[in-house]
């Protein structure tokens, strides 16, 4: 039967894990010397491949004088190696049909690429070449700068966007984890070349790297793939040194949420959030808040959409989320509205989550469970969702479950839980945001 991977206590080098999941694919997990895990899922049937590299560094690990440095580094790792000009990356990935991007989290970095099988030699050199021998040019860097103001601009321009970044700073007021993910204009107007050059030497190495594929790959080419390729990059794979540590769990918030949060904008609309701290992403109760949430604001059928859109018609958008990390989350509810209405769609958010609190039906409880298995599957039926999922669990969990072990969790949960969870969270103290006109 499939079971989950034990990711913890396979620290060693040389260490090996082997495990069967679902529908016959099997995941492997070796650590190289160097410290570099490598991690991958052979999919059968399934005829592309995505590779990724991550490291465990996001934007709450910045010092200040490297503010910002590690969302402009995702942007300067695809603008040329040793090897490679920007164009010949780019041209790499047109040539066979493919497609390599990169993602920046408050925790982690991830650079990808996604081709056919046969073309999974190219995407592990293409990606390792960029990691581990990008040359950060000042006049790259300089061009680069302004690429990144007209992204934020663009984040600025959008209120909703507004609001969940607001939302985040003022639940984890005061903490790292509450900074925008891709800086502020001011940072990434001061923030120097040989700032972000520093950031880079000091994170990108062996023990931090972790690399993940999913498809048709085959582990034992995947690692031969992946140590000749940082071999060509420099990179000293000979030491015994160990993988760099998972992050600490039980660090803690001591300041309290900033309660309110007002940003005046002319606009059509308001946007309106209310939540407050969650859970981190190791809790117990994930599955708890998953059932929760799909009640509470997870689909056309929930508690939000149906008191607030289709009964009184006072909001196009509104739903309920949650988004954890390693020691914390936050958790919240959104709707964007008639501004003369944001007081009291603010109300009714407050008082669907109380409401939850006093009780949830044997069917919504049935219809929430099956929801999750539903999206569950169809988000894992791609190699793209089971490489990002490897590196997750790698990163954040020490574990893999299974898909069918994912679910039977999920189906574990009881009403009483759920209960529990929504006058947890209800009892806490709420922040609320609203961006639009002044009330």
């Amino acid at each position: 039967m499939p079971h989950a991977l034990p990711l913890v206590p396979a620290s060693a080098i040389g260490a090996h894990l082997t495990v069967e999941q679902d529908a016959g694919a099997v995941i492997q997990r070796s650590v190289l010397p160097g410290g570099v895990r490598v991690l991958t899922e052979h999919i059968p049937g399934m005829r592309s491949a995505t590779f990724g590299a991550w490291v465990g560094v996001g934007s709450r690990d910045e010092t200040p004088e490297h503010a910002g440095s590690t969302h402009f580094l995702e942007h300067l790792l695809f603008k040329g190696t040793r090897r490679r000009s920007a164009l010949d990356i780019a041209e790499a990935f047109d040539r066979v049909g493919g497609e390599s991007n990169a993602m920046t989290g408050k925790e982690y970095t991830c650079y990808y690429a996604r081709t056919i099988d046969t073309d999974l030699p190219l995407a592990v050199d293409v990606i390792l070449d960029m990691v581990t021998s990008a040359t950060l040019d000042q006049a790259d860097f300089d061009m680069e700068r302004g690429v990144i103001l007209e992204e934020l601009a663009m984040a600025e321009d959008d209120p909703g966007d507004v609001a969940h970044e607001r939302f985040t700073e003022a639940v984890l007021n005061g903490h790292p984890l509450g900074r925008p993910i891709g800086g502020t204009p001011d940072i990434i107007r001061s923030v120097t070349r040989d700032a972000v050059w520093e950031h880079y030497r000091e994170h990108y190495g062996p023990a931090g790297l972790i690399v993940t594929a999913a498809g048709n790959v085959h582990h034992e080419t995947v690692c031969a793939l992946v140590a000749d390729a940082l071999a060509a990059g420099g990179w000293d794979l000979t030491g015994e040194r160990a993988p760099v540590g998972r992050r600490d769990p039980l660090a803690a918030l001591d300041a309290a949420v900033l309660p309110e949060v007002r940003i005046a904008r002319d606009l059509e609309q308001a946007h309106v959030m209310l939540g407050t701290r969650g859970y981190r992403a190791t809790d117990e109760r994930r599955s708890t808040l998953a059932v929760m949430n799909a009640i509470l604001g997870g689909g056309m059928s929930s508690r939000l959409f149906q008191e607030i859109r289709e009964k009184r018609g006072l909001t196009y958008a509104v739903y309920s989320f949650g988004a954890p990390s390693a020691e914390t989350g936050i958790w919240g509810m959104y709707a964007a509205c008639n501004p003369a209405n944001a007081a009291e769609v603010e109300r009714l958010l407050g008082a669907e989550l109380e409401r939850l609190a006093s009780g949830v039906t044997d069917e919504e409880l049935d219809k929430a469970k099956g929801q999750i298995a539903g999206t569950t599957v169809l988000r894992l039926e791609d190699s793209y969702s089971r490489m990002s999922r490897l590196g997750k669990a790698e990163l954040v969990f020490g574990e893999l479950w299974s898909i069918g072990e994912s679910l039977d969790q999920v189906r574990a949960v009881t009403a009483d839980e759920v209960v529990g969870l929504a006058a947890e969270l209800a009892s806490r103290e709420r922040v609320s945001v609203r961006v639009g006109p002044a009330a």
